[in-house]
């Protein structure tokens, strides 16, 4: 019998489950206000939903073992959009939602063999507005929720943001051949597999020096207009940090543009971003979303409403970053009641569940010592021993 999780899960303590409630409480008044409505979309899709995710098939799905080809959510962007382009597909758009829950994916662990992990996830899709508007509002939105999350000078929230359409249009004077491995080795900032690239010199030399570019947007920006020339493309990013700035200097988040920053998942198709903080030993990423228009076409009809904007946060990697020594919320118990040892322990018994009952009634929280004691002293230190906020004795 074993007597340990399963390799890559974790027991969670009350003051962990407590915690991690509190957490997705506090995002979701923030995603009502602003006018986001909770779905719950399923844990179990089928397998060609969720490979829409992944440049390489089953890269992380965890499959089930099932008569069709069914697996367990990596992340809940795709199950969401699944519904709001069929169940949800008459609703007017912008369609804004919200969800949270566990998503699964596996991995190969370090003796090389599968691990399952089990994360909890908070976060928000807006569907149905192609303009940058939308990436303006997520991006303030993700910023307003930041604000709510108790996190401290020291951590260093850095928002970091790339653009799959501006790397597209910097990767367009590489021969279409070479295209992919130049974005693989940009977005692994391998320096190596760009020198060992196939190109002429020039063009290694300009890919280097775009491994380099990153930075403040009032750096990067004027290099990129440099090297693609006034574009929509530029000018829409532009607007789009210069509309979040503002509240991220109040809010002490600092924003790095990365044209080369790349998200694990490959549906992405316009703005990235990702909210990095320093922890105790390393970065840790707690929010990352972007755009996903060619998603969204992939299950919804009307190319007009053929959009999609979203982001989630790692509730866990948040209360962890917040508490690293995950110590037990002090917490007071439950008044307790209690009844004394008599000859029929039926009538002490029932009278001491009718003073639970009644608390309860009252909005008292209580539980009931199950067995009689021998006098109240006794059901004192019972009382005290489980940090309890009172006692109710029944002589």
């Amino acid at each position: 019998m074993a007597l340990q999780p399963a390799a890559g899960a974790r027991d969670l303590n009350p003051g962990q489950v407590d915690r991690n409630r509190r957490l997705c409480a506090q995002l979701a008044t923030i995603y009502r206000l602003w006018g986001y409505q909770e779905v719950a979309p399923p844990a179990i899709e089928h397998l060609d939903t969720l490979q829409l995710l992944r440049s390489k098939p089953q890269n992380d799905v965890l499959r089930l073992a099932s008569e069709e080809p069914l697996g367990l959510r990596p992340e809940l962007t795709a199950p969401i959009v699944r519904a709001a382009s069929t169940r949800l597909g008459s609703r007017p758009r912008p369609l804004r939602l919200w969800a949270e829950g566990s998503i699964f994916r596996t991995f190969t662990g370090d003796g090389g063999g599968q691990r399952i992990s089990e994360r909890l996830q908070s976060g928000v899709e807006l569907l149905g507005v192609r303009s940058a508007a939308a990436d303006a509002e997520l991006m303030r939105l993700l910023l307003a929720c930041t604000e709510t999350l108790g996190l401290k000078a020291s951590h260093r929230p850095l928002l970091l943001v790339g653009h799959h359409g501006v790397l597209g249009a910097l990767l367009d004077r590489v021969p279409a051949e070479q295209r992919h491995a130049c974005r693989q080795a940009l977005t692994d900032f391998n320096p190596l597999a760009i020198g060992a690239l196939e190109l002429p010199p020039g063009d290694v030399h300009q890919l280097q020096e775009l491994l380099q570019l990153r930075g403040q947007p009032a750096r990067v920006l004027p290099e990129l207009q440099r090297q693609l020339g006034p574009t929509p493309l530029l000018a829409e990013l532009a607007t789009t940090l210069e509309i979040v700035a503002p509240v991220a200097e109040r809010l002490g988040v600092g924003i790095q543009l990365d044209p080369s920053f790349q998200p694990q998942f490959n549906y992405y198709d316009g703005i990235v971003f990702k909210l990095v903080c320093q922890g105790e030993e390393a970065p840790v990423e707690i929010a990352s979303g972007g755009r996903y228009d060619a998603l969204v076409e992939r299950f919804c009809p009307d190319p007009a409403e053929a959009a999609g904007v979203g982001f989630g946060f790692r509730i866990e990697e948040i209360r962890d970053l917040i508490d690293p020594a995950n110590r037990v919320a002090s917490h007071q118990g439950s008044r307790l009641v209690a009844y004394a040892k008599q000859g029929s322990n039926h009538g002490g018994l029932a009278a001491a569940l009718e003073r639970l009952e009644a608390l309860h009634r009252l909005g008292q929280s209580a539980e009931l010592i199950p067995d009689p004691c021998l006098n109240k002293p006794e059901a004192e230190a019972i009382a005290s021993a489980r940090g309890s906020s009172g006692l109710d004795w029944l002589g």
